[in-house]
């Protein structure tokens, strides 16, 4: 849903109200200037400052819709509904309910992960998987600030993007393949959660670089 536009917006404020609305063109149109045009007349914008408000064009779009996902999946969930949810079961919910927001538009969603998969715009499809992994474990209630706060959100950005390839050609019913591949990633992840938390638990399992040249120099019988 486009975010209310005020009266004199700003280009920021046309951004975020015309992102979802391209995304609607964008499947027909391409993410490119006729989809804003289209957007920005359906919506009562001035085409020119439609254009301005993305002046990198397709790569500006696809970060803007984005953002509205990230800010829609968070809008989603109240706080009593997340309390009554262990963990792993709001980063599931998290993942599915941006499904959801997607799947009106999701041959837009295929043509901007084809552009996100060009090489000069590698950096940005980085920073995109990295954002919608902070929203959904800021959702989740996550507030690391040590190691795990990269390492979660570097794990989550693989499922999470593992799991929309997945959906992009998903024509089971109900889109139940998606969902069991889902719940195997996350299946895997918090067994190697568990795997981490025992080693922490018990030091003889710690990687140890003493240890390990010491065993190099003088090998078990």
């Amino acid at each position: 849903m486009a975010q209310p536009l005020p009266a004199d917006p700003t280009l920021d404020e046309i951004r975020v109200h015309l992102a979802p609305i391209i995304a609607g063109h964008a499947a027909f149109d391409g993410w490119d200037e006729e989809a804003v045009h289209r957007a920005a007349d359906e919506a009562g914008v001035d085409t020119g400052a439609a254009s301005l408000a993305f002046p990198r064009g397709a790569p500006d779009m696809i970060d803007a819709w984005f953002a509205h996902i990230d800010a829609e999946m968070a809008a989603a969930f109240s706080a009593e509904e997340l309390a009554a949810m262990p963990v792993h079961k709001r980063i599931r919910g998290a993942i599915l309910k941006r499904i959801e927001i997607a799947r009106p538009n999701k041959e837009a969603l295929r043509r901007a992960m084809a552009i996100l998969a060009m090489p000069s715009n590698m950096p940005l499809a980085g920073k995109l998987a990295w954002r919608s992994a902070d929203a959904m474990w800021r959702l989740a209630g996550d507030t690391a600030t040590d190691f795990n706060h990269y390492s979660k959100r570097t794990i989550l950005s693989g499922v999470y993007g593992s799991t929309i390839m997945v959906w992009m050609d998903d024509e089971s019913e109900g889109e139940a393949e998606t969902i069991a591949f889902l719940d195997r990633r996350l299946g895997n992840v918090a067994q190697f959660e568990k795997f981490k938390k025992k080693l922490r638990g018990d030091p003889d399992r710690r990687f140890s670089v003493s240890r390990f040249l010491g065993r190099l120099r003088y090998p078990g019988r």
